[in-house]
């Protein structure tokens, strides 16, 4: 099943869908999304937005490096890092502080402030649009004088999986 719009709460990662249509969508999106900003998705910028695609799991800069220089990419770590972070400067990619990792954008171009949904056990990583959090910080930030930049909600349990497979370990 499929987001049905920028604002679905759905978590993607932890429901039954369509991946190979949820990452072509995505695909799409950051390629609109680029052309829109005027920059470039660089063949190596491409495929670590792939590679982060591939599955709903966030992976380390050194995953990536791994992928990318078995694919004739580079070796050195600036490579994967400067594909990352272009990546999440575009809003293409998001950086899970959590997991030390990076997760693709599922809704990129769409001005949002995501929780992201970690599971604990598989690390499979969901992008929740909450604007009730979003809006509830910026009212508390703003009635204490601060003026919020980024935010960034990470929450961390079991997805129905992991925990239905928890439940039955001894």
């Amino acid at each position: 099943m499929a987001r049905s719009s920028p604002s679905s709460t759905e978590a993607t990662a932890f429901t039954p869908h369509d991946h190979g249509a949820c990452r072509s969508q995505a695909m799409q999106a950051a390629v609109d999304l680029a052309r829109q900003q005027g920059v470039r998705l660089t063949p190596v910028r491409l495929r670590t937005l792939e590679i982060l695609l591939e599955t709903h799991q966030a992976m380390g800069a050194y995953e990536v490096l791994e992928r990318l220089a078995a694919e004739g990419f580079g070796s050195q770590p600036p490579v994967a890092y400067r594909a990352l972070d272009f990546l999440v400067q575009h809003g293409l990619a998001h950086r899970v502080q959590r997991l030390n990792a990076f997760a693709a954008c599922l809704t990129p171009g769409h001005d949002h402030a995501p929780a992201f949904l970690i599971c604990r056990s598989c690390n499979k990583v969901a992008e929740a649009d909450v604007p009730a959090i979003r809006d509830a910080v910026g009212q508390a930030a703003g009635d204490s004088g601060f003026s919020v930049e980024r935010m960034t909600v990470e929450v961390l349990g079991l997805c129905d999986r992991c925990a239905a497979g928890a439940e039955v370990r001894p």
